[in-house]
């Protein structure tokens, strides 16, 4: 039996990692749910090297998301063959990939995240249940969230646990909808909150595609070539509207520009990562699809230790936004998903059999899928890489106008009472079940409201993820790994907050003297509230 936690937090992606480790650093009671075997989220479960914004090297992150980075370098300076002259640099990128100055491996991130929460969950602070989902809530007539239901998708036993606080950490935002919390979905209408980019009517289930990642190598001379995918002749032959040509080819739109941009895959390439001009194709950005994304850089390494490099696709030929994840019904969560997975493999079988080389021929039969590196028979992610959630209908709404650059200036962009973290990243979604194409503006740095995570209505329900109160358009900015990080561990540290001090998640909020000392437990923490002036960086 698993005694009633004081926390309980249902989601174990980023977010919900960070929560679990400022509660359990508070001394609190954590349970921790996670619907896959691997805890991590987007980093690990999903695949994604993390993106971040030009200065994390020096500052723009808590401290824990710090230590996250810098012990997924050090994971890989004690156990990997690496050249003594990448041992030596402190600003190390296992990877080389330019998408990220960190990006690395599923596995090694995963080990990175166990290890730091192995403390918490000796000494008894912390349940950690991974496959286990969400089925129910049960909110009371105090505007509360008495309990959570969960199936154990292994033998589709069920639990209820009941908890002071509760955490949202899901992918989707899947509590708000079980606890009948006020939330949004999709695109707010242009008139709601007078956004630029919005759309003139609201559609709910207008949401940011979703993408079905997987990690390859290439291996000259030998076939790995897959069984052709069941849905590979439509897929093949399927243009949208609005891109140049089919999907699955190397003509895409340059998301900022819309030009249609054509991309280059050249497995292995020979430059060295640690040579002085190794950084010439740093502006590169997604043209050159091989480094964009690799998350082993084989020259990194001493020679022989690897044939191949190992690179992560997540690119625009495996974007899925035929149907909406989210807010149609389960049945069609459940095509969508199967349908993503379908385009990811038949963008795999093209590569393999029919992409354009560049001496003149067709096909990389060498590419080969790696269910090593991603946890699964066949080599895709364990789960879909999801941008967007349901969010909470806040008592701060973070919208354009606070952070678009064209409406802000690039040295404005609204400066929070109640900061509770910072993040910049420009504002990115990718094309939509709406049929919409990309859009992608530049932003300022910003900050994080503490008024984003409190839910108008409901007292003891706390976002810690995409879930949090931005709009369609701002989720765009909001939703990348060290935002999600710094908002689960404000929640996570928000209620063990409370909790101590008998106060509600409002009056801290709302009272400048009881949010003056949750702000001296994030400033201890190392929880960065504010921007320093970076027109010098």
């Amino acid at each position: 039996m698993i005694p009633e936690p004081d926390i309980l937090i249902v989601g174990g992606g980023l977010g919900g990692v960070a929560a679990a480790l400022a509660a359990c650093r508070a001394g609190r009671s954590v349970v921790l749910t996670e619907e896959t075997d691997w805890i991590g989220g987007q980093l690990t479960s999903q695949a994604v090297p993390p993106d971040e914004h030009p200065w994390v090297e020096q500052f723009g992150t808590t401290a824990s998301y710090r230590r996250l980075r810098e012990s997924i370098r050090d994971y890989y300076r004690q156990w990997y063959p690496m050249r003594s002259e990448a041992l030596v640099l402190t600003d190390l990128n296992p990877g080389a990939g330019r998408v990220s100055k960190l990006c690395a491996e599923p596995r090694v991130a995963l080990a990175v995240l166990e290890a730091m929460l192995a403390p918490h969950r000796a000494s008894g602070r912390l349940t950690l249940l991974t496959e286990h989902r969400a089925v129910g809530a049960e909110a009371a007539d105090d505007d509360t969230v008495r309990t959570v239901t969960v199936e154990n998708l292994r033998d589709g036993s069920r639990r209820t646990i009941g908890a002071a606080y509760v955490i949202d950490a899901t992918e989707t935002g899947e509590l708000l909808e079980l606890a009948s919390v006020e939330h949004a979905l999709g695109a707010e209408s242009r008139a709601e909150f007078d956004e630029p980019h919005a759309p003139q009517t609201a559609d709910p289930l207008n949401q940011q595609g979703i993408t079905v990642c997987f990690a390859l190598s290439h291996h000259q001379g030998e076939n790995h070539v897959i069984d052709k995918p069941a849905d590979y002749d439509f897929w093949r032959a399927y243009q949208p509207d609005f891109w140049p040509g089919p999907l699955i080819g190397f003509l895409a739109p340059d998301p900022r520009s819309l030009d249609a941009v054509p991309r280059t895959f050249v497995p292995n390439p020979e430059v060295d990562p640690l040579a002085v001009n190794a950084d010439q194709s740093a502006d590169a950005g997604d043209k050159e699809l091989w480094g964009f994304r690799r998350i082993l850089a084989r020259k990194l390494h001493r020679p022989g230790a690897f044939d191949s490099d190992v690179t992560l696709v997540n690119w625009p030929l495996n974007d899925y936004w035929l149907k909406p994840l989210i807010g149609a019904g389960e049945e069609t969560s459940e095509q969508a998903v199967a349908e993503a997975r379908q385009l990811s493999l038949s963008v795999l079988y093209w590569l393999q059999t029919e992409a354009p080389r560049a001496d003149g021929g067709k096909g990389f039969p060498g590419l080969r899928p790696r269910p090593d590196v991603t946890g699964t028979d066949d080599g895709l992610a364990k789960a879909p890489y999801v941008r967007e959630s349901r969010r909470i209908k806040a008592v701060t709404t973070i919208t354009e106008h606070d952070v678009s650059i064209d409406l802000v200036g690039p040295h404005g962009g609204t400066r929070y009472r109640d900061s509770v973290g910072v993040g910049n990243y420009r504002i990115d979604l990718h094309p939509s079940s709406g049929g919409d194409n990309y859009i992608d503006i530049g932003s300022v740095p910003f900050e994080i409201p503490l008024g984003a995570l409190i839910p108008r209505r409901v007292r003891n329900l706390l976002p810690a993820g995409k879930n949090i109160g931005t709009t369609h358009i701002t989720n765009g900015c909001y939703r990348l790994h060290p935002v999600e990080w710094n908002v689960g561990e404000v929640a996570g540290a928000l209620a063990a907050h409370c909790l101590a001090e008998d106060v509600e998640p409002h009056q801290v909020q709302s009272e400048d003297k009881r949010f003056d000392a949750f702000a001296e437990v994030l400033d201890r923490s190392g929880v960065q509230r504010h921007w320093p002036d970076v027109r010098g960086y």
